[in-house]
């Protein structure tokens, strides 16, 4: 054994709250050999030229530099190395500071509108003004009963992304304006995702002008829609507005959020068109359609 100061493995651990198999994997990795090791016991020795490397390791693993890039710089000790792996660094940083900032928006949003559709008034028709949407559709033809008929739609929604999407929330169906006209509300010929700002999406996206809404929120899903649509085309009747556009429908509490049906809540909101009638007026609100 050398005549240098030789700390075990053990106390070298509690001296930099790390555990052994840390040390241990630095070995294995190459970026830190001991200073002795006890060929008899196995028992590994560090001298203070190894507290060197151990802080510069540290220091390094702090700024989440990974091991091979560690390792790179021990073999290469130059001044234009750490530089250009902190450069690095930084960018790899600053890149997960824009995705952290988008997750925080992201989680904003959708507490915003759980926090909406709680508080949503139930069984009653509003006119409300709406700002442009980014949305995504799809033609496909179907009679959902639950969220899971949606699923194979969902899919073909995501097929083209390179990156997974969560569409909790955001998902709808519609009816086209001639089916609603028709007072057709069993089958629906699109289902639509709205996009938050700060969503990218590759491939077509769509973007609906302002326009003036005539909504209504009930306790249910998909299955318990058509009755509600008849009562918006009844309110439309009785108020002289015309429908411009397929209706919107999305299931704001549903089963990704609640194991419980008695606490799904759903919108249904169809475009109009305002006219001289004083109804038309955004964010009026009337009790059970009338």
């Amino acid at each position: 054994m050398t005549d240098k100061q030789l700390f075990k493995i053990g106390e070298v651990a509690r001296m930099y709250h790390i555990s052994l198999g840390t040390l241990r994997h630095y070995e294995k990795e190459g970026l830190l050999t001991p200073e002795y090791t006890d060929q008899e016991t196995g028992y590994r020795y560090y001298s203070a030229r190894q507290f060197e490397i151990l802080n510069t390791i540290r220091y390094l693993r702090m700024l989440e530099l990974p091991l091979a890039d560690i390792k790179d710089y021990m073999q290469n000790r130059e001044i234009p190395v750490i530089e250009e792996k902190l450069r690095h660094q930084k960018a790899l940083i600053q890149q997960k500071k824009r995705e952290l900032e988008l997750m925080e928006r992201k989680i904003d949003h959708r507490l915003q509108h759980i926090e909406d559709a709680k508080d949503s008034v139930l069984d009653q028709i509003s006119l409300v003004s709406l700002p442009p949407l980014r949305m995504v559709h799809i033609r496909d033809s179907l009679r959902p009963r639950t969220y899971l008929d949606l699923e194979f739609s969902i899919r073909r929604l995501q097929e083209e992304q390179p990156d997974v999407m969560v569409f909790l929330g955001k998902v709808g169906i519609g009816i086209p304006e001639e089916k609603l006209e028709q007072k057709s509300f069993s089958q629906y010929d699109l289902v639509f995702l709205l996009l938050d700002d700060e969503d990218e999406y590759h491939g077509q996206v769509e973007i609906l002008p302002p326009s003036l809404y005539a909504m209504i929120r009930f306790r249910g899903s998909h299955r318990e829609a058509p009755m509600y649509y008849q009562k918006l085309i009844d309110f439309l009747e009785v108020h002289q507005l015309e429908i411009s556009g397929f209706s919107q429908e999305i299931t704001l509490i549903d089963n990704g959020m609640t194991s419980d049906p008695e606490k799904f809540v759903t919108e249904i909101r169809i475009p109009v068109r305002a006219s001289d009638s004083p109804f038309a007026k955004p964010d009026r609100k009337t009790s059970d359609g009338q």
